[in-house]
């Protein structure tokens, strides 16, 4: 299912708190040859295409493409900002300390600034987006039951999925949410968290056997049902009161043990295979090996201004040139805070003891720790007039002097790499840790910026890592993450560079091998070699060697945390996991602009969950808003 074809859906009640403002919802059309909701169910190859329009409600947003025939009203929210992953960022990054927008539109601010309220346009949208679903899959349960096809009967399984993972996200986002298996028109009563757990569960568990060992690329099969209940499992403290983390532990397991690997492919040889899994033809290039659970994009099939066309555009601004991203221009929209980019530090004083003996060479400049008159920031002797050095520098310039002697200096005429005796000074563009080289016998050097754990991806030339205003793109790292070209370097299917061809995974093998060690960490009945051994596999992929492996001693639940974050980051996960360690909304851990304070802050308990949508209150007395809304 990479590439949608024209789907076919009926008209359906939206389950969660609307209902249909038709009076007969099986009426037939006076015209014999419209094609007509009997029409989706009269043979499995039609009912194929009614379940292509389930896991494209994940996806798309419509009927049209990218704009024009919405799912849901575009006079409360834009087509574009309503789909479903592009909300899932919005809800669960731009929250915590991940993420900023530098847009003002109506709603986005509140979201980083954390004082949303129960009118908030991106929550009311997601809890409509979840809903409508919900009753999409609803419809095609009932009516595909009817057709006596064993086909179908798998079919029926995998909607039973995409529903019990709607309601996963219903359960994390509302807590507190009508619980609907069928279509109706009656005003539908509240349940609670416990009931929809039980339901995710149960619903999960049943189908596990009935979902086929494998699948195409882009469909759910068994493994992607013990992955949702690994999930579920490892949040249960927080949603139900109850641990089941041994549960979590099982369930992770079976997903280890199955067909589904991290992916250790490096096609474009560049030290690491991470960044394969967010390039234009990760759905090929390995990646897909490693995604269980994936909405599908291909840039001409399956248009949206969501999904990661809304994730490569947006983290594109400033300097960026939007053309090497596989794009054909940038929003100037999306940065990270310096709490996510420090997560990737390291300690530079081991690394500089590595490199050899101190020398009398040396850096100077306003870009260095004592400024232009020193003392100088002395470089190590790597090897015959050869000289390196970690170093944390400013923004600025600087240039190599020997012994602190403004006679024996040198700097960059052409700023080119290649020294000139007493040359001009060398700019640093932005703050941040470099590797700095020396090589004078051919009097050139090096000025990287460094990080040796490559899943660490930022732009940082004209990026000040410090956010003072986040309405100014420069403020904040932009994040590379996510691109719009293959792993040879070509740009992906759309000729116009317009809408982006990278599938973005909802759930991959490396989530479970973390989910796997935290839970076993938190007192579930797992294997704490197994748990070390699978960090430390994701930390080789991520390093390109064993330079970053951890002993036992090293992990620790805040650890794992860390590395979830180093790991998953912009992928939909953040929010979650805060919350599962308490960390959202006390004052425990704080972030650039957390509760609107630019230094960070508290916020009352009750945001750990978003409200009710007002508008869904207003219609449907037999809802409440959750506490503190």
């Amino acid at each position: 299912m990479k590439n949608y074809l024209k789907l076919f859906v009926s008209v359906l009640t939206l389950s969660l708190g609307l209902v249909s403002c038709h009076d007969d919802l099986d009426q037939s059309p006076i015209d014999p040859d419209a094609f007509t909701e009997e029409d989706v169910y009269a043979n499995a190859q039609e009912a194929k295409s009614a379940l292509a329009k389930l896991y494209a409600g994940y996806a798309l947003t419509g009927q049209s493409g990218p704009a024009g025939d919405p799912d849901l009203d575009p006079n409360d929210i834009d087509e574009g900002f309503s789909q479903y992953t592009r909300m899932l960022f919005n809800l669960n990054e731009l929250t915590t300390d991940h993420a900023v927008v530098g847009w003002g539109d109506p709603g986005l601010p509140d979201l980083h600034g954390m004082y949303w309220s129960g009118s908030n346009d991106f929550s009311e949208a997601m809890y409509f987006r979840l809903a409508q679903e919900v009753s999409f899959c609803n419809s095609f349960i009932e009516n595909a039951s009817s057709l006596q096809d064993e086909v179908v009967t798998d079919y029926i399984a995998e909607a039973r999925f995409l529903r019990a993972f709607a309601y996963y996200n219903l359960i994390d986002f509302y807590a507190n949410v009508p619980l609907q298996t069928t279509v109706t028109t009656n005003l539908p009563t509240q349940s609670n968290r416990q009931d929809l757990f039980n339901f995710v569960e149960d619903e999960l568990l049943d189908i596990q056997n009935l979902l086929p060992d494998s699948n195409e690329y882009g469909r759910v099969d068994k493994i992607a049902a013990w992955a949702l209940l690994s999930k579920l499992y490892l949040n249960s403290e927080v949603w139900t009161n109850t641990p089941r983390y041994s549960d979590c532990v099982t369930f992770s397991n079976n997903v280890i043990n199955s067909s589904y690997s991290l992916n250790t492919t490096d096609a474009n040889n560049n030290g690491t295979a991470y960044d394969e899994l967010f390039l234009a033809d990760n759905n090929s290039n390995g990646a897909q090996n490693e995604f269980i659970f994936v909405t599908n994009f291909d840039g001409i099939n399956s248009q949206t201004y969501g999904g990661t066309t809304f994730l490569v555009h947006a983290e594109i601004g400033g300097s960026m040139i939007a053309s090497e991203y596989g794009v054909n221009g940038g929003w100037a929209g999306l940065r990270t805070t310096k709490s996510l980019v420090n997560k990737f530090a390291v300690d530079i004083n081991d690394l500089n003891n590595s490199l050899g003996s101190l020398s009398d060479w040396g850096l100077v400049g306003d870009a260095t720790t004592n400024g232009w008159d020193g003392p100088d920031m002395e470089m190590y002797q790597t090897g015959t007039n050869t000289f390196a050095l970690y170093a944390d520098l400013s923004a600025g310039e600087l240039k190599f002097r020997f012994n602190e002697d403004w006679g024996n200096n040198y700097g960059d005429d052409d700023n080119n790499g290649s020294l000139d005796a007493g040359g001009a000074n060398i700019p640093v563009p932005s703050a941040g840790t470099y590797f700095v080289t020396l090589d004078l016998n051919n009097f050139t050097y090096t000025l990287d910026l460094f990080t040796s754990d490559k899943r660490g991806m930022f732009y940082t030339n004209g990026q000040n890592l410090e956010i003072e205003d986040i309405g100014t793109f420069t403020d904040g790292y932009a994040v590379t993450k996510f691109k719009n070209i293959d792993s040879n370097g070509n740009q992906g299917n759309d000729p116009n560079g317009e809408f982006v061809s990278t599938d973005l995974p909802l759930i991959r093998t490396a989530e479970i091998y973390l989910n796997y060690a935290e839970a076993t960490l938190r007192g579930g009945a797992g294997d704490m070699n197994l748990a070390l051994n699978l960090v430390n596999q994701i930390r080789e992929r991520a390093y390109g060697n064993a330079s970053g492996n951890i002993s036992s001693g090293d992990l620790t639940l805040d650890f794992i945390l860390d590395e979830r974050s180093r790991e998953l980051y912009w992928e939909g996960q953040r929010r979650t996991d805060l919350v599962r360690y308490n960390y959202f909304t006390t004052g425990a851990y704080t972030w650039p602009f957390k509760g609107n304070d630019p230094e960070g802050t508290s916020v009352g308990d009750f945001r750990n969950i978003f409200p009710i949508p007002t508008s869904i209150l207003t219609v449907n007395s037999n809802l409440s808003q959750n506490n503190g809304y």
